[in-house]
């Protein structure tokens, strides 16, 4: 039986409205290699003394990561030499590519290890960004 509504089939589309999107099928990261990974992190983490390490679980809530760890580094040069000995310490756990962003000498660093980010910032730029707040689990009650 056809639609007996006036106008183009592509009108008719239009005016339905968008189609649902097809679920996307995750890529993501076996459980135990995300683990392992984290390990990794947040051990190189501590070795360089970064302050008030925090890792928060993303699955479910973000479609660009799993995990997210934030870190605190005192000066320019010790988050840059954070973001570099992470960086290798990720090579030789078997990371092919790890993407920095802000190693120049930025208030704020961040590593994208696929389904992990890591973001290292300086107390000033960590205040007013407040990524706890955006991600954590208020976020979840706010709901």
């Amino acid at each position: 039986m056809a639609d007996k509504t006036p106008g183009t089939p592509r009108k008719k589309t239009i005016a339905a409205g968008p189609k649902p999107a097809a679920p996307r099928r995750s890529r993501k990261t076996e459980p135990s290699v995300l683990e392992k990974l984290q390990t990794v992190i947040v051990g190189s983490l501590e070795d360089d003394k970064a302050e008030n390490i925090v890792t928060l679980d993303l699955a479910g809530k973000a479609s660009f990561c799993d995990r997210m760890v934030i870190a605190t580094g005192l000066a320019d040069r010790q988050i840059a030499a954070m973001a570099e000995h992470l960086s290798e310490k990720l090579h030789k756990a078997g990371m092919k590519r790890v993407q920095v962003e802000g190693a120049g000498g930025a208030d704020w660093v961040l590593l994208d290890a696929g389904d992990i980010v890591v973001h290292l910032f300086k107390p000033e730029a960590r205040t007013m960004y407040a990524l706890e707040k955006m991600w954590g689990s208020d976020l979840d009650e706010a709901v």
